[in-house]
């Protein structure tokens, strides 16, 4: 029988991310802990930015589900079973995580190698949010300058409007280009139709990219009114949950984004990149609030994807885990048996 504990730990981020939705200084955070006896497997919740997910309903809602151990099943099976029982997805992806931490430490083998990818990865984007300019032209080149990292993401969709947008995205890229990176952009849904259309053609002016989530969740109707001539390529995060909702989207949008925390842990994740895969579609893996320990195991399946933005550990003052490590712009997939990474001092 596998026995599963939980610890909650108080995460706190150097800079808070302001996003079209709000704004996280810190999150609590549930780590999930599978142990067969010999070898523990660790996983971790993360709460997003306007929603009501948190460490305490998650930890209430597995402990229900687990009750006093888990009987030896099969990962897939015991997915299927928490999104049968309504578990929040980043609950789900703390257990599922940790158990497939716990299953690379059982067979001895680096999570990337036993799920059969290679080691390679692309560099992540770096994130910077929503800031009055001046303190944007500030912050982007201590981030940029800390991680070595070569892309920079830029949060869009101010509630204070579009002339806002435009100024913020003109003092991160100012703050930038001394540092030769290459320039994406996140809406967070917090653009119109007519908004997304006239930002999309500015910002292509501005060699950015690819723009992310430009319509709220939920107005997937609407995304072939600016898929139809789009400057810049377009991916779908909120609107893209599961593999499910793949094809919903795929006639609309060049890519989707999943987040182990919004589909349920890697699990899933596989199956929207197959699914993606199969619509054609590019693919990229982003993060919420997490720690190494989550993006550790994103990092071990970096191999499936086109973009990669993991990099929500590079902003905790201090982390709490380690074992996701940037090397020359890429989190590097560990070689450790598992995803590789750890919570400090347990």
């Amino acid at each position: 029988m596998i026995r599963v504990s939980y610890r909650t730990l108080e995460l706190t981020k150097l800079y808070p991310l302001a996003i079209s939705r709000g704004t996280m200084a810190s999150s609590e955070n549930l780590f999930v802990l599978a142990s067969d006896g010999t070898f523990t497997g660790i996983g971790e919740l993360s709460p997003a930015t306007g929603m009501s997910w948190t460490a305490e309903q998650g930890e209430k809602q597995l402990r229900e589900f687990v009750g006093a151990g888990l009987q030896e099943q099969s990962t897939h099976d015991i997915y299927a079973k928490m999104l049968d029982a309504g578990i929040d997805p980043p609950a789900m992806a703390a257990l599922d995580v940790a158990l497939w931490d716990l299953l690379g430490k059982q067979a001895k083998l680096p999570l990337y190698k036993l799920l059969g990818l290679p080691k390679r990865s692309v560099p992540t984007s770096v994130t910077i949010g929503l800031n009055p300019p001046e303190v944007t032209r500030e912050r982007v080149p201590d981030i940029l300058r800390r991680t070595d990292a070569k892309f920079l993401k830029i949060k869009l969709g101010s509630p204070e409007g579009r002339e806002h947008d435009k100024e913020h995205f003109t003092a991160a890229a100012e703050a930038a280009r001394p540092f030769g990176v290459g320039l994406r952009v996140d809406a967070n849904g917090g653009w119109t139709v007519d908004e997304a259309k006239s930002m999309m053609r500015w910002l292509a002016e501005r060699n950015v990219e690819y723009v992310e989530q430009p319509l709220v969740e939920g107005a997937e109707d609407d995304l072939p009114k600016i898929f139809e001539g789009r400057p810049l390529p377009i991916f779908v995060d909120e609107s893209c949950r599961f593999s499910k909702d793949v094809p919903k989207v795929a006639s609309a949008v060049d890519g989707v984004n999943l987040k182990l925390m919004k589909c349920g842990g890697l699990t899933e994740a596989v199956r929207i990149v197959a699914t993606a895969r199969a619509h054609g579609l590019e693919t990229m893996i982003g993060c919420m609030s997490e720690s190494s320990v989550a993006i550790a195991a994103g990092a071990a399946i970096g191999a499936l994807f086109d973009h990669i933005d993991l990099d929500s550990h590079l902003n905790l003052a201090p982390d709490p885990c380690d074992g996701a490590k940037i090397v020359d712009g890429v989190i590097v997939p560990s070689d450790e048996p598992g995803h590789g990474a750890w919570i400090r001092g347990a």
